[in-house]
């Protein structure tokens, strides 16, 4: 009998110790810098999944658009060309109209909101990825879009006229709707336009505002939460599924670490960036609640926009978010 547990214990033995021997290895691209938050979350994404599949699993990650160039890793991923990825879903609305959700501008107004939001667009986008072979792991999004002002706002009419930078079809968009000039000038170029006077007003989060060092010109600082744009993080179906099943889920538990770690990241952010423009002089304010109400029946109005231009599957999203 002690002959037949000692040669059942070394079976079980050498069989833990194929599993472990069997190491998958996996390319995961990202256009963004290795310093962001969102590849520094990805990057401990990785060392998760090594630790908790004892190294069956490795992540290698290559940030700075090294591997594609962002609006090419999603394509990349379905080609098999790479087995997991990240962009920014609003880049994906030319192939998958509904990735573009999160990114109807005034419907969320805070953290919570976008989460909620997150979790009606999830599996409507899971649906449409799946058709191309791609499986959600998670999505975190960057700071909200903040308003920036050289002269005080206290009402819609004090951006009638003003010279808002747009540089998207949302933000021309919203200057059209505010009476506002639109005025096209790419970020990197923001800068010398406030100084020569082309720009007054613009859209953007309080941490782009910080990298590009706006300072100076623009005195006013306003946290409306116009969106909140999500980077989505992706992997092959079919490499996922070629993953032993304990592998298989030790990944997508360390991805919905990642997705609760990465929101807490981006609100911290958030804070900090703020924090930095009030060190440097710009003054954070608040818009009048009318003009907050403003704001918001024109994003009911964008997203029935949407909703007709999208059809039923974007009901289900925004239907349940205004009503439930």
């Amino acid at each position: 009998m002690k002959q037949v547990w000692k040669a059942a214990l070394c079976a079980a033995a050498l069989g833990h110790a194929a599993l472990a021997g069997a190491q998958t290895s996996w390319k995961l691209a990202s256009g963004y810098r290795a310093e962001s938050f969102q590849v520094e979350n990805l990057a401990q994404f990785a060392k998760d999944v090594a630790a908790a599949t004892q190294q069956q699993l490795k992540i290698e990650l290559l940030p700075n658009g090294q591997a594609f160039k962002l609006g090419e890793i999603r394509q990349a991923v379905e080609d098999g060309r790479l087995q997991a990825g990240e962009t920014i879903m609003s880049g994906m609305v030319q192939d998958i109209p509904l990735a573009g959700a999160d990114s109807v501008p005034f419907v969320v107004g805070s953290y919570q909101d976008a989460q909620r939001l997150w979790q009606l667009q999830r599996p409507v986008l899971a649906a449409k990825l799946a058709e191309r072979g791609l499986s959600v792991l998670y999505a975190v999004p960057w700071p909200p879009q903040g308003l920036y002002s050289t002269k005080p706002i206290r009402s819609l009419a004090d951006l009638r006229g003003a010279r808002m930078r747009s540089y998207n079809q949302t933000t021309l968009r919203i200057a059209e709707m505010l009476g506002a000039k639109p005025v096209d000038v790419a970020m990197a170029d923001v800068g010398q336009a406030l100084q020569d006077g082309r720009v007054d007003s613009m859209i953007t989060s309080a941490v782009t505002g910080v990298e590009n060092k706006v300072w100076g010109a623009i005195h006013y600082y306003y946290d409306i939460n116009a969106w909140f744009p999500k980077n989505l993080v992706f992997a092959s179906t079919k490499s996922l599924d070629a993953l032993p099943a304990e592998v298989r889920a030790q990944l997508l538990k360390a991805a919905a670490l990642a997705e609760r770690r990465g929101w807490a990241s981006s609100e911290a952010e958030a804070r900090t960036a703020v924090q930095t423009l009030q060190a440097h002089g710009i003054k954070l304010d608040r818009l009048p609640a009318d003009m907050e109400r403003d704001l918001r029946r024109m994003g009911e109005r964008f997203s029935r926009e949407w909703v007709r231009s999208m059809g039923h599957e974007a009901s289900s999203i925004f239907v349940p978010y205004y009503f439930n």
